[in-house]
């Protein structure tokens, strides 16, 4: 009898171990899982929009270590200002996840003293802030520090925008942001305007946000007394991804609508994105990977506006990427 209970105790043994292993495993899958920065909502459909340019472009990018690069840009243009900046950018070696590591540190700075730099770093794994400023004709024309604090299923944030303490002035911006399921997240934002600028000296804006993804599609959208924001994702194979945006702006009445698209051809090192709205914009940026030369390709930017009869294209040549 206890050979026959030993060996029947060693036959439930595995069964047991394999059901206390599962369900953790179980409970992690449940788990809905950060949401990410409310600013990154509708970042999938805004990744499609092309960047497009005006004039012959040169950039050259020069990494001098693994945490540290340079980048020396020229620019030709009769619509932006034509000149040379000169950019850096610092990495640390605080890694958070993966795809973050901090301190991080930024900036371009043009011949006449026009300087943009920003400071993002971490306290912790959850806490986080960023500090950014915009100096032009040796006056700071814009500046603003935020705090985000990402636990495991929301995420909130404060900034604050172009303080003057003196004189009472500023914006202050509030973020909250909750997963409800793995695939489900909302949110809500308010802002707080004080100004000579601002109608009646002082006024608060509020708006609701959701966010709906399975992976392959998002939605999300934004709605408040300012107007309608939504915006659709849809990756349709490895090779095609696909955004709608509709804005609505019930202040001014007025609606645009945009559909911007992305075309990857890996095998032919060929990138193209391309959008078209209902302002009558259609343009594109086409981006081709040149050999021998090593990590370096050519841009060809065009955008065409038949309302406003304006065509504008332009050339660039990206090295050391």
């Amino acid at each position: 009898m206890g050979t026959v209970h030993a060996s029947r105790k060693k036959l439930e043994e595995p069964s047991v171990i394999s059901n206390e292993d599962c369900i953790p495993c179980e409970a992690e899958d449940r788990a809905p899982g950060n949401p990410g920065s409310f600013e990154d909502i509708h970042k999938k459909v805004k990744d499609l929009y092309p960047q497009n340019f005006e004039g012959a472009r040169l950039i050259i990018n020069k990494i001098l270590s693994q945490h540290f690069n340079v980048t020396h840009t020229i620019t030709l243009s009769s619509v932006t200002p034509s000149g040379y900046k000169f950019g850096a950018k610092y990495i640390g070696t605080k890694v958070v996840n993966p795809n973050e590591r901090y301190p991080v540190a930024s900036g371009d700075i043009a011949p006449n003293g026009n300087l943009t730099a920003s400071f993002m770093h971490t306290l912790g794994c959850r806490l986080r802030y960023k500090l950014s400023a915009q100096i032009a004709d040796g006056k700071c024309k814009a500046s603003s520090s935020s705090l985000e604090y990402r636990s495991n299923d929301f995420t909130v944030a404060i900034t604050l925008a172009n303080p003057k303490f003196t004189k009472k002035q500023g914006t202050v911006v509030i973020h909250f942001l909750q997963s409800i399921t793995s695939r489900i997240a909302l949110g809500a934002e308010i802002a707080c305007l004080r100004g000579s600028k601002v109608p009646g000296g002082q006024q608060t804006v509020m708006c609701m946000a959701f966010r709906h993804s399975t992976g392959l599609t998002t939605l999300s959208g934004t709605i408040g007394e300012a107007g309608l924001h939504l915006c659709y994702h849809r990756k349709a194979s490895s090779q095609l991804e696909i955004g709608v945006e509709l804005e609505t702006n019930t202040r001014t009445h007025q609606s645009i609508a945009t559909i911007v698209y992305q075309v990857n051809v890996p095998y032919a090192d060929l990138l193209f994105r391309g959008i078209v709205n209902s302002e009558t914009t259609v343009g594109g940026v086409f981006e081709k990977k040149l050999y021998p030369i090593p990590e370096s390709s050519l841009i060809i930017s065009a955008l065409l506006n038949h309302k406003k009869q304006q065509f504008r294209v332009g050339v660039g040549l990206n090295i050391g990427q």
